[in-house]
């Protein structure tokens, strides 16, 4: 395999694994192009983590008794024909198994592509190439599906990995072992780590709060554009690459980096908990600590969990299964909490909106015919955040009660941004707990007897 090739199956493996929250941008989309539910849109999400999380272990087994060249290209060709199925999925039952579809092809193809890196490029490089690239993965595919979103559809978030995924089969390929050469690790030399990996988990489940939830809110909550929302999230990859530097200069150990890490990710959503407006400003240092926290822990978690353990296909299915099972973990728990919040926010919001209503300077009739559109628009939007921007379109007022109008829609559209905002505080805290679970988990265990 030449350099482009590894760099092909590394692109590969920053897909699969940028897949398990690629689409969070679009949600919103798919909710009204596909006609559902958030709970119904959440299985976008959680059908391919909980498939990818159940297949990963398994699949490693192939790639202990057969080529792993064969078995990988096989499962990047599955990858891709299931992510054109999710282009041009018409229903929400299409789409959902599609990407359970994916998440299968996406197994073998992450796990494969480990033992193919390592085959190639020596195992320490290998590993660090694989680690990298789903960090990358993990951290950007929210902000490359977002602009995607914006820019064209939620559609073109699997168009684009089409030809990734198809050029990397015969990169895989051409890593085909020669007649007579059996598979490099067909036995279990080293136990798996359990430490590291339920930390990678249960950080995982947390960091949804950050990848998953943050996004739904300056979407959906506070109607920012998928483009604008991109931006603002991309402070999370950036911080979580500067994290690099800060290691090297402060040296620390990765025992300290993973503490450290499991912390400012506790800290930065509990920022984000306690927004004090929907200005996107105050997003920006709770944010930049869960960018960093992610960029000291996922790292050397999963290096820990791999370093020197044989066979690496075994041990790599391992890390993913945890953190995949981590993020259904985290989607299962944070997703009923916020959706529930926000029904119990509705009545009140409500109330200040009616009260907003009949408090403006305008005149009765027309009083009357906002508060009938706002209340089509909130049928219409049933469990989730209305635009109201409709309701004011189709008033026909006069010039001099227009500045009222304005005003009073400025204010309604503040209201519904505070009680979203409030709606997804529990979300975050649960998610910050969930990072200092992790923390626990890391702490040394004493075996019996030691003294």
């Amino acid at each position: 395999m030449r350099r482009a090739g590894a760099v092909l199956l590394a692109l590969t493996v920053g897909c699969v694994l940028a897949d398990s929250a690629v689409v969070t941008l679009a949600l919103p989309e798919i909710l009204q192009r596909l006609h559902t539910t958030v709970g119904q849109v959440a299985w976008v999400l959680i059908a391919f983590n909980l498939v990818l999380a159940v297949v990963a272990r398994p699949a490693a087994w192939f790639f202990k008794k057969q080529d792993p060249a064969v078995w990988c290209a096989v499962g990047i060709a599955v990858f891709a024909g299931a992510s054109a199925m999710c282009a041009v999925a018409g229903s929400m039952g299409v789409l959902i198994a599609a990407r359970s579809i994916q998440a299968v092809g996406g197994a073998f193809a992450v796990v494969g592509s480990l033992q193919l890196l390592v085959d190639e490029l020596s195992e320490r490089r290998g590993t660090a190439w694989w680690i990298a690239a789903g960090v990358f993965g993990t951290a950007v595919g929210p902000v490359a599906g977002g602009l995607l979103t914006d820019a064209f559809s939620w559609r073109s978030i699997f168009i684009v990995q089409v030809p990734i995924a198809a050029l990397a089969v015969p990169a895989a390929l051409a890593r085909r072992r020669k007649n007579g050469q059996g598979p490099a690790e067909d036995v279990e030399k080293h136990p798996v780590r359990i430490q590291p990996n339920i930390a990678l988990a249960l950080l995982s489940a947390a960091l949804t709060a950050a990848l998953f939830l943050f996004v739904l809110l300056l979407v959906d909550g506070w109607r920012r554009s998928p483009a604008v929302a991109a931006v603002t999230v991309s402070v999370i990859p950036l911080a979580a690459l500067f994290a690099r530097p800060l290691i090297r200069t402060l040296r620390a150990g990765p025992m300290a980096q993973t503490m450290s890490g499991c912390l400012l990710i506790a800290g930065g959503l509990a920022g984000l908990a306690l927004l004090p407006s929907a200005g996107l400003a105050w997003t920006i240092a709770p944010q930049a600590l869960v960018g960093l926290g992610l960029g000291l822990t996922l790292d050397p978690l999963t290096l820990q969990a791999m370093d020197g353990r044989t066979p690496h296909s075994l041990h790599g299915g391992w890390t993913i299964a945890a953190r995949h099972a981590g993020v259904v973990l985290g989607l299962a728990i944070l997703t009923p909490v916020f959706v529930a919040d926000l029904r119990s926010a509705q009545p009140p919001a409500e109330e200040a909106i009616t009260a907003l209503v009949l408090n403006a300077p305008l005149a009765p009739q027309d009083k009357i015919t906002i508060a009938r559109g706002l209340a089509d628009q909130l049928k219409m939007e049933g469990g989730r955040v209305p635009d109201l921007d409709p309701a004011f379109r189709q008033l026909d007022l006069p010039a001099v009660e227009k500045p009222a109008a304005a005003q009073l829609e400025r204010d309604l559209n503040a209201q519904l941004e505070r009680a979203a905002t409030h709606a997804f505080r529990n979300a975050f805290l649960i998610g910050a707990g969930l990072a200092l679970t992790a923390l626990l988990a890391l702490i040394p265990v004493r075996r019996g007897g030691a003294r």
